[in-house]
């Protein structure tokens, strides 16, 4: 299934970078930022909500003062197809904030997020259980210095 790419131009790209920053913005300010009335702003955001280049809007949380002190990237390996049917399940486990589908020895990387050590070993199991995943290979997360949340393209 291929991705279609959706054009963008500089304001676009503008306002995205503004939005990331604080998408709570108002029309007023963001036109201010951007460098465009409110109207051409409000217009271009319809737009890029319409193709779903915006997906919605969300509060940007910092999970570690919520006690989510351990993080986990695992790597993890899966045998005889239905690969994307394994990728669901794993996503679908509570903890589990990210899944990739990845090139490499690993046919997979999740991202686990869980505020114990206990915690995030069950985590692990409950994935191992699953049929057909074969192997994890699990990296914990000292520090984060950048994360998608904080980035701009």
């Amino acid at each position: 299934m291929k991705k279609e790419h959706l054009k963008t131009d500089e304001t676009d790209e503008r306002i995205l970078f503004e939005l990331r920053r604080d998408s709570r913005k108002s029309l007023r300010n963001l036109a201010s930022s951007v460098g465009i009335s409110p109207s051409a702003i409000s217009e271009r955001i319809k737009r890029m909500e319409k193709s779903g280049i915006i997906k919605g809007y969300t509060v940007n949380t910092d999970f570690y003062k919520l006690g989510y002190e351990f993080v986990a990237i695992v790597q993890i390996s899966i045998s005889g197809g239905n690969l994307l049917e394994v990728q669901k399940k794993i996503s679908s486990l509570p903890g589990v904030i990210a899944v990739y589908d990845v090139t490499g020895q690993y046919d997979s990387t999740a991202i686990l997020m869980r505020k114990s050590r206990s915690e995030l070993s069950s985590l692990i199991k409950k994935i191992l259980a699953i049929p057909k995943v074969e192997k994890t290979n699990t990296s914990m997360v000292l520090n984060v210095m950048k994360d998608f949340t904080d980035s701009s393209i």
